[in-house]
């Protein structure tokens, strides 16, 4: 047990900012690794490959340069003494942009991520591909540690389990891979795992409010809470619920985001490594499946070529918007009008030719009904009445009942909400000083008109104007079916803009999304309560 302690211990003083600590730490690694591939140690069966694994993630993801070159060298010595040693099967954080992208990243970037690697072991890929956005990263860094890890209503068991059951949702395997460990690490029972009939009847009761706010939010209703709040047997309080639906809409959220930047499996985790030499070609299997190669360099040229002057065609559009809105203001009407066929048209914008996709069975045990999805409002007939955000919106109610049930947390949601919205460079591509206040509010309202939620005061017209057809596909597949999302997609909209702009595009997206779920979930504990 004292053994088990130290060599924890150990690996966890990689994380450490001094610099000699990490040095001692990482000599005994060394030691231990060496003996064990050189046959002089005792180490049990599968020891070896699993401190070789933590060493393959060292060398490509730990903050410290230091720990990343040795722990490369570590790998070659183990490599030379005979021992087959696991490499990479994803080329970097994400698969839709370049790995020296996302690591070429600055001082602000680097010194959170040393403190994410101090503080969890990890810096896993969505704060890399997130890395790109340091004050948002900061943010939802800090509320996500809040959610997980912080004094709340729930124990960190079932915190994590209403992440899995929300990532398993959109068969997001990503996120449920990194919470099922996380699950284990904290305590939870096994036997959760195996599938939510197997998990407590009080967390099985989350079911259909993890379903309805994923897919179709705009369901709900204060009976919905009832159904939990007032169960005979194993009911929620209040402020467990609040837990509960923030948990959710975090991480059915974080799946878009997920799927949206293409984020790679985690190199500790299944898809992320294997122990298999590699192929005679040079070109390991991934590199093909995810078109990872020399072609890419073409295609890139190749796009920039076709969509020449579209940075300049939506500038222009923005600047005789601003025009036209100084001249004239749209009646009442006509606002209402333009909002409802807004509304009416994303509702033709399809995902994917593939309607259907293929639930994996391994993710789909820990939901019920895998065939519910997001369907649009007015098809077969269903109709729902648009939200007023005048009525109920999260400046002026959601966010002072979340503080009320759980404290601090609105102010942290609120805090992240207003970094993605108002988070700006001033540019566009290569153009610098540029205010792109409108486009973001377009992409921020085209997604909540999409959950029929309505601002009184905006001009839906402008959504048309701004956001072209390959965008709105873009956006509504990552916002309503993640999982169908694919590197064509990602490349098709802004083709002259950066990775980056790419990024922050995923950010307002996820957090508009999350707004509007929660906006949804909360106006009906609202309605319950009064």
């Amino acid at each position: 047990m004292e053994g088990a302690r130290h060599a924890v211990a150990r690996w966890e003083a990689l994380g450490s900012r001094d610099a000699s600590s990490r040095d001692g730490a990482m000599e005994m690694i060394r030691q231990e690794v060496m003996r064990c591939a050189e046959g002089t140690g005792d180490a049990p069966g599968g020891h070896l490959n699993d401190m070789l694994v933590r060493v393959l993630v060292l060398s490509k993801r730990c903050p410290h340069a230091d720990v990343r070159e040795k722990c490369a060298r570590l790998l070659q010595s183990a490599q030379d003494a005979g021992v087959r040693v696991p490499r990479p099967l994803v080329n970097g954080p994400s698969r839709f942009i370049p790995e020296k992208e996302v690591s070429g990243l600055d001082g602000q970037t680097q010194s959170i991520f040393e403190d994410a690697f101090a503080s969890l072991g990890r810096v896993d890929n969505v704060s890399m591909v997130m890395g790109f956005h340091p004050q948002y990263l900061e943010s939802f860094l800090r509320t996500q540690h809040y959610l997980l890890q912080m004094d709340g209503p729930l124990s960190l068991p079932c915190r994590h389990y209403i992440g899995i059951m929300a990532a398993a949702r959109h068969q997001c395997s990503y996120l449920v891979n990194l919470h099922v460990n996380d699950f284990l690490q904290v305590g939870g029972d096994s036997k959760w795992l195996k599938g939510l009939e197997s998990a407590p009847r009080k967390l099985q009761a989350l079911g259909e409010l993890n379903k309805l706010l994923a897919h179709r939010p705009w369901l709900l209703t204060k009976e919905h809470m009832e159904s939990l709040l007032k169960a005979e047997e194993n009911s929620w309080s209040l402020a467990e619920v609040i837990h509960a639906v923030v948990l959710l809409t975090h991480y059915h959220s974080l799946a878009s985001f997920t799927f949206g930047c293409g984020v790679s499996p985690e190199l500790h985790g299944d898809g992320g490594h294997t122990f298999r030499a590699p192929s005679l070609s040079g070109y390991c299997v991934c590199d093909i499946a995810n078109g990872n190669g020399v072609t890419d360099d073409l295609l890139a040229n190749q796009l920039a070529m076709e969509t020449s002057g579209e940075v300049e065609v939506l500038m222009e559009r923005m600047k005789q918007l601003q025009e036209g809105r100084d001249e004239e203001e749209a009646s009442q009407e006509e606002m209402a009008t333009r909002f409802e066929r807004e509304k009416t048209e994303s509702m033709l914008v399809t995902t994917t030719e593939d309607e259907e996709s293929l639930t994996s069975s391994d993710v789909s045990r820990h939901f019920e009904d895998p065939s519910y999805g997001y369907k649009d409002f007015s098809r077969r007939g269903e109709h729902v009445p648009t939200f007023r955000v005048q009525d109920y919106s999260w400046e002026d109610h959601g966010y002072s009942l979340v503080n009320r049930l759980y404290p601090d947390v609105g102010q942290l949601l609120d805090e992240k909400f207003q970094m993605a919205y108002n988070l700006t460079y001033n540019t566009m591509a290569t153009h610098q000083g540029v205010d792109t206040t409108m486009l973001r509010r377009a992409i921020w309202n085209y997604i909540h008109c999409m959950f029929g939620i309505r601002y009184d005061d905006y001009d839906y017209g402008e959504i048309n104007e701004l956001l072209d057809r390959n965008f709105k596909v873009y956006i509504k597949t990552i916002v309503c079916s993640p999982e169908k999302t694919t590197k064509r997609m990602y490349e098709s909209f802004w083709r002259q803009f950066q990775h980056s702009e790419k990024v922050h595009v995923n950010l307002l997206m996820m957090e508009a999304r999350m707004q509007a779920e929660l906006l949804y979930a909360l106006r009906a504990i609202t309605r319950y309560m009064t």
